[in-house]
């Protein structure tokens, strides 16, 4: 073959240098490439070793586990861990636990057994089985664990007005219980750590104390209660008592504490369904946390503040109207809601129909449930104001299904006021969903203030989105909020002619899996969400 290529090109005129001799050389590649053998086509590599794992996070899950997640690696056959206690990727010394032949199927593994306030290094490496020298070096990553909580939740036959017996696991080791406010301490004795219960005394009434039970300095438990109502300063009100007659005979700032048990606001017909009028400063309360005094029917404030605590509001046999009627003209300080039950109210949340100024209104920590909205806005506010609303901690479900969920009309009497709405972390489940021509907000008092933040959101689907009127806020504040099943919220949806307004663009599309929605059970499956801590906070604990 060689020699044909010599002929070929002594048979060939002088050419001049450059173009000529680049030709020839063409042509001799070009024939050696065609003579020779074809090599094999490359199709993989084979490293002397695997390659170290990529994008390795350590995530603190249940307070004490660290979920690690990894790219798996191609070629290995599985992964071995090591943990380090009070390390930040020195990796020096022994390691408190090694664990190997993770698979790419148990990927992300969640290392347990692990002590609470601990930083922890951890170290992942790829290794082929029969084979150590394929090891591959490690990757590293550090996250510092949660404080435990081994505490049991605090039973209402445990609390007084000025104690609390606190309980968690039988011989648990603990040495020091610290309660706030207050700063008051208690020593566990080695016959507490036994029965593990300890009771601590000293306490003030209707006060919400934390409990931190610690060992060498290391948080083992904490949890949140409160004391009972002192009756000393408070009104006693028992099951069969006329709740309308004890209200209308207190004093402006009396305290109503209500024993468990349904209080029916008597009406010509029956014995339940009419309207307890507020005409004074009160305050009403449940003696037990864990056994809730029921409200049956509604609530007309005139001219008066009202505190509502940790009891049930239903609205079941009512007159179709809304849970709270500002009923009066003047001025009203605040209407305070703390950790209730409000459900199954026809026309909506609350109605300020009269020509009131509201100073606040405040729901935190509450459930909310089966409000239909018929003929009424679930937040309904038309000839009077509020200077502030402000929804925390709480879950809205069922309601609202056709109806706007914030309304506030422009009232011109006044023009002074510049209202300012806040809901953050809050749980929106099948709120908004009847794909009517309704909005989340319809807020049109001049100057008005919107933020809404940290919120989760599902099955709304109402037409007109967030808000669709040139006087709701144009630039309101919106953080960190997480939406599923839900339309005109992150953007116009298909065949939607709306005008809205603006669309959350940084929120996420993300299912929460809550665990029984149908039931009032939206605790969260969804480990980004819990982690972030988004939505009503005691679903993500």
């Amino acid at each position: 073959m060689k020699s044909n290529i010599k002929q070929f090109i002594s048979g060939l005129p002088s050419l001049r240098r450059g173009r000529g001799r680049l030709f020839m050389l063409g042509l001799a590649t070009l024939a050696l490439a065609s003579c020779g053998d074809v090599a094999d086509e490359i199709t993989s590599v084979i490293y002397g070793r695997n390659f170290s794992p990529t994008n390795l996070e350590a995530r603190v899950v249940n307070r004490t586990n660290v979920r690690l997640t990894w790219t798996p690696v191609d070629g290995a056959t599985s992964y071995n861990i090591e943990v380090y206690a009070n390390d930040s990727l020195t990796f020096a010394g022994t390691p408190q636990k090694t664990i190997t032949g993770i698979t790419a199927g148990q990927i992300p593994y969640t290392v347990t057994g692990l002590y609470g306030q601990t930083q922890y290094s951890f170290r992942v490496q790829a290794v082929t089985e029969g084979d150590q020298s394929r090891d591959s070096k490690w990757s590293g990553a550090y996250a510092k664990t949660e404080s435990e909580q081994i505490f049991f939740t605090v039973k209402d036959e445990d609390i007084t007005a000025n104690s609390v017996t606190l309980r968690w696991p039988a011989g648990e080791e603990a040495d020091l219980i610290t309660l706030n406010p207050g700063g008051i301490t208690h020593t566990v004795t080695a016959a507490e750590v036994a029965a593990g219960a300890a009771t601590v005394t000293g306490l003030a009434p209707e006060t919400t104390y934390t409990a931190t039970l610690t060992r060498e300095g290391k948080t083992r438990g904490k949890i949140e209660f409160t004391t009972a109502v002192d009756l000393g300063g408070a009104i006693a009100v028992n099951p069969g008592d006329d709740l309308a007659a004890i209200v209308a005979a207190a004093e402006n700032g009396a305290t109503l504490a209500l024993f468990p048990g349904e209080y029916g606001i008597k009406t010509d017909e029956a014995d339940f369904g009419g309207s307890l009028t507020v005409d004074k400063n009160l305050s009403i309360k449940s003696v037990r946390a864990g056994d809730r005094a029921v409200i049956k029917g509604r609530v007309k404030i005139d001219n008066a503040s009202l505190d509502l605590y940790q009891v049930i509001l239903d609205g079941t046999g009512t007159d179709g109207g809304q849970c709270f009627d500002f009923s009066a003209d003047g001025t009203v300080d605040h209407l305070a809601i703390e950790d209730c039950e409000v459900r199954n109210y026809t026309k909506g949340f609350y109605y300020i129909n009269k020509a009131v100024k509201v100073g606040s209104i405040t729901i935190n920590n509450c459930l909310i449930h089966d409000i239909e909205c018929s003929g009424g806005d679930f937040f309904d506010s038309r000839k009077g104001v509020f200077q502030t609303l402000n929804v925390t901690n709480t879950t809205i479900y069922n309601c609202a299904k056709e109806r706007d969920v914030v309304r506030m009309d422009n009232v011109g009497d006044f023009a002074d006021v510049a209202p300012a709405i806040k809901i953050d972390h809050c749980t929106f489940a099948n709120v908004g969903s009847g794909g009517a021509n309704y909005r989340f907000f319809y807020v049109r008092h001049a100057g008005n203030k919107i933020t809404f933040t940290n919120n989760i959101v599902t099955d709304f689907n109402n037409k007109r989105g967030f808000a669709n009127q040139k006087s709701t806020d144009a630039a309101p504040t919106l953080e960190n909020n997480y939406y599923w099943n839900t339309q005109n919220l992150l953007s116009l949806a298909d065949g939607n002619t709306e005008a809205i307004s603006w669309f959350d663009t940084n929120g996420k599309e993300v299912d929460p899996q809550f665990k029984n929605a149908a039931a009032g059970d939206f605790t969260v499956g969804n480990e980004d969400v819990k982690y972030y801590g988004i939505g009503d906070p005691r679903w993500t604990k």
